[in-house]
């Protein structure tokens, strides 16, 4: 047998029934004869063991055969980046920006004890770990698609978003300011029934709240109408200005959205640990990139990624069936549950010892109106490598302190169509997650591409300000920070499909965004 990759090796433990920590994969790869250390560490192993530790490796094989896993002449290609001033990649190998930017210095985990560490620098220290989740809907919906249900759903939105909004402005119901007097100073908080522009090119905006609705003017020499074509129906605003003569129009001075703190001061690790977050991964499709996967696993059992603790994946796992038109004549595999076992033994090749934490799309074989429950059990059944974490969509993740807000991304396409492209676009990702941030809505807009299940709170409202906002969705690669929030769209492991490409699609394929969460520093690999 040649020389083994590390892909290889946990694959074949795997059949066994084993887990296995990085340095054990690591010594059992640069053994001479691989497979038969294998058989052995298998055999030095407890009966009642799950992972196979180093020790189990050292007693297999002889400790000074030993050999690098990783071709050192060929590593992946690495980008530091700079959140203040983000880029977006090309989705080629060969860019100016990722050939000249030097690779970042690895350090390793600091020790603070026997055994805290492998020899890799990742942690076998379980009290080390933190992974949280709120704001899941799996096993909490109650939505039954009646129009109290959506009543219901939009009340709770509007009294959570008008809430960031209060302390800002001396606001008074629509009723109120209905009976106020004309030409009287006057503060709305409502959500957005109605934009339509005039005959003289201002834009009238008719704000509603539990008490009614009442128009809005938004004058276009004012420097305010540079912010009308952000405006989306059904967000939640506030606006202030003066009542007209006879008090049945409110002439806007000022307009506030929900937004994220300028003062906001994101939470970071205590200690140097690093998270990879990745989406789109598309297994059952012809086009999944199987090759860039298996090295982008195998680049997880190699010393460079021995500080990346956490993998999390911000859905469409598989391909699914019947999501776009023709998709049957693109499909590796057509069965959806096969989609999901052939995921599962992609999923073996990551190191045994991370966590994974994993939120459906809407490939995934789960409801498409959001928020999306976790998956069934049956598919949970399916998923057992690495007894990873699954949750809704969306879903904030608090990993060792730093709030991860995980979303799939449909209602980027809304943004998409409805914002000016230099306020959204397909080509920069993070400057429509900007436009939702600012909403603090994942998706704020009811009725044309998203779908929404009522429910007894709106599980879309962003009532925490996360620290890391991470979607996928739009296949593209994109990133930045907006007031201190670090915003990633993370790509996919897809190439382009025939239904991509008659949309004019070029996906960013093979990219693994890994965050510092200490420092939220961000670097790309790309495989």
């Amino acid at each position: 047998m040649p020389r083994s990759s590390s892909v290889r090796v946990v694959t074949a433990l795997a059949s066994h029934g084993y887990n296995a920590e990085r340095e054990a994969v690591t010594l059992i790869a640069g053994a001479s004869d691989p497979e038969t250390a294998i058989e052995r560490a298998v055999d030095a192993a407890p009966d009642d063991a799950l992972t196979l530790t180093a020790d189990h490796a050292r007693t297999a094989i002889d400790a000074t055969d030993r050999a690098p896993v990783f071709d050192e002449s060929s590593p992946p290609e690495t980008s530091t980046i700079d959140p203040d001033n983000p880029s977006v990649s090309t989705g080629t190998r060969d860019s100016p920006d990722e050939a000249e930017t030097p690779s970042p210095v690895e350090t390793k985990g600091s020790t603070d004890g026997i055994g805290a560490e492998t020899a890799a620098g990742r942690s076998n220290d379980p009290e080390r770990r933190s992974l949280a989740v709120t704001g899941d809907i799996t096993g909490r919906s109650t939505g039954t698609g009646t129009y109290e249900d959506f009543v219901r759903t939009f009340r709770d939105r509007y009294e959570q978003l008008s809430g960031m909004l209060r302390s800002r402005v001396n606001h008074r119901p629509t009723d109120a300011v209905d009976a106020m007097a004309g030409g009287s100073d006057a503060a709305i908080v409502g959500m957005i029934s109605d934009i339509r522009s005039t005959a003289n090119g201002h834009w009238l905006v008719e704000l509603e709240d539990t008490t009614g609705t009442f128009p809005c003017l938004i004058m276009k020499d004012r420097d305010l109408a540079s912010v009308v074509d952000e405006l989306l129906l059904d967000e939640v605003v506030a606006v202030e200005g003066t009542l007209a003569g006879d008090g049945g129009i409110l002439f806007v001075d000022d307009l506030h959205f929900p937004d994220v703190p300028r003062n906001h001061r994101p939470s970071t690790a205590d200690r140097h640990v690093r998270a990879a977050l990745i989406s789109d991964v598309h297994v059952g499709s012809q086009e999944f990139a199987r090759d860039r996967w298996s090295a982008f696993a195998d680049w997880l059992h190699t010393e460079a990624a021995a500080e990346i603790e956490y993998l999390l994946i911000a859905g469409d796992m598989v391909e699914g069936v019947g999501v776009y038109p023709n998709q049957d004549e693109e499909l590796d595999i057509v069965d959806i549950y096969d989609q999901y076992e052939r995921f599962s033994e992609y999923l073996k090749e990551v190191p045994g010892d991370m966590e994974v934490l994993m939120i459906p799309g809407n490939h995934d074989a789960v409801r498409l109106a959001e928020p999306q429950p976790g998956f069934t059990e049956e598919l949970r059944s399916i998923m057992t490598a690495h007894d990873a974490r699954i949750s809704g969509n969306p879903s904030m993740v608090t990993v060792e302190g730093v709030k991860i807000l995980m979303y799939h991304g449909v209602s980027l396409d809304e943004v998409i169509a409805e914002l000016p492209e230099a306020k959204a676009s397909y080509e920069e990702p993070h400057k429509p997650m900007y436009q939702l941030l600012k909403k603090r809505h994942v998706a704020p807009q009811y009725g044309g591409h998203i779908r929404i299940s009522p429910e007894e709170r709106d599980y879309l409202v962003m009532d925490e300000i996360p620290d890391v906002f991470h979607t996928g969705h739009v296949h593209k690669l994109g990133y930045g920070k907006y007031h201190d929030v670090l915003a990633l769209n993370s790509g996919c492991w897809q190439e382009q499909t025939s239904f991509q490409r008659s949309v004019n699609i070029d996906p960013d394929v093979g990219y693994a965004p890994v965050v510092d969460l200490d420092t939220l520093d961000l670097t790309i690999q790309k495989f």
